[in-house]
């Protein structure tokens, strides 16, 4: 399947501020800076990091705002070109040095803006890992909520049935759930998914450290939640070459790829990043080289935060910001808990 997605996404007038121009630290401002995020990550208790399309571009995935991405080029009139495919792209860098970061005990939780479903298939897991726009490989049952991991992308987008149906077996040797599948992929009139949702509001409160890597932070909720760890009391350090919505608030902000600034980082913190060997899926952090316990989603009513969107936002259930930048405490509904299921991908011992 194309990587563009965005073709199969509503049309949509407002994406937001796009093409702005890129900014490079010299080397010498980048090796100090990145000797400042190490140092940050070591006095680090629970740290975590939010991930955009930046980090996927060296993989052959344009972005939407850079200077070659898809909205850029839309906005000109132009098209954007493609080297790659949802099923031949394979995890950057970033994707692995962040996989090794966590069996190093050093990342706590990872909230992702991504549908190219890099990070479930790099290996990370799934229980320590918000999908919020969801995953172009994951299709869940509108039924039961039952997830399935597939090995080739999904094809449908906007919650819509993808034309297969659960085989959950209920209990007690009932019949199966049978029921429909349905895509995770959100269009922009789209809920998030209340469970990834919560736990990424739950995560962001507790870090002490958010670190955001390849995003401009310009799609509510996700773009505000690091806005979070900083009310609580956190730092935040933003890594992206183009400015971002709240780099006011950063305690660091590195411009430059963020390859290069995950490389440094790692062989400053002595980590080796792990070699990607074929799609990898690992449903659960058991056994990895962390103390971290992936943050509690707590019931609540399903009721919704009514809340005034501003133009060229997403409609969604957000932390609403006061005037200094700091976030309200809102709350999302929890809605019943997926069991997820591996399906064909190889699975990680």
């Amino acid at each position: 399947m194309s990587v563009n997605y965005a073709a199969g996404l509503s049309p949509y007038a407002d994406k937001g501020v796009c093409g702005l121009p890129e900014v490079f630290d010299s080397p010498e401002e980048l090796k100090t800076k990145v000797e400042t995020l190490a140092q940050l990550i070591k006095e680090s208790q629970y740290l975590v990091v939010h991930s955009g399309a930046g980090i996927s571009t060296s993989t052959g995935i344009p972005d939407f705002r850079g200077p070659k991405g898809v909205w850029t080029l839309e906005e000109k009139g132009e098209s954007p070109h493609f080297d790659t495919t949802f099923e031949d792209a394979r995890p950057s860098v970033t994707h692995m040095a962040l996989l090794g970061l966590q069996r190093a005990g050093c990342l706590k939780y990872l909230i992702s803006q991504n549908v190219d479903g890099l990070h479930v298939r790099s290996g990370f897991p799934r229980d320590l890992l918000s999908e919020l726009h969801g995953n172009m490989f994951v299709e869940e049952c509108e039924k039961c909520g039952r997830q399935y991991v597939r090995e080739k992308a999904i094809g449908v987008m906007g919650l819509k049935p993808t034309g297969r149906h659960c085989d959950v077996v209920r209990s007690r040797g009932l019949r199966a759930c049978r029921g429909k599948l349905i895509s995770t992929i959100l269009d922009w009139e789209d809920a998030l998914p209340d469970k990834d949702l919560n736990r990424a509001e739950e995560a962001s409160r507790r870090a002490d450290l958010a670190l955001t890597l390849g995003t401009s932070l310009q799609i509510k909720p996700s773009g505000d939640l690091p806005l979070l760890t900083k009310r609580k009391g956190g730092k935040l350090a933003i890594v992206n070459l183009q400015p971002t919505k709240h780099d006011k608030h950063a305690h660091l902000r590195i411009h430059s790829y963020v390859d290069d600034v995950m490389k440094q980082l790692m062989e400053l913190l002595g980590l080796d990043i792990p070699k990607w060997e074929g799609p990898t899926l690992c449903e659960s952090s058991n056994g990895a080289a962390t103390d971290a316990k992936p943050p509690r989603a707590v019931p609540e009513k399903k009721t919704k935060v009514k809340r005034e969107p501003t133009k060229g936002e997403r409609k969604r259930d957000a932390p609403a910001l006061t005037d200094d930048g700091s976030v309200k405490e809102e709350t999302a509904s929890v809605k019943r808990e997926r069991a997820d299921s591996p399906v064909q991908l190889k699975e990680e011992k």
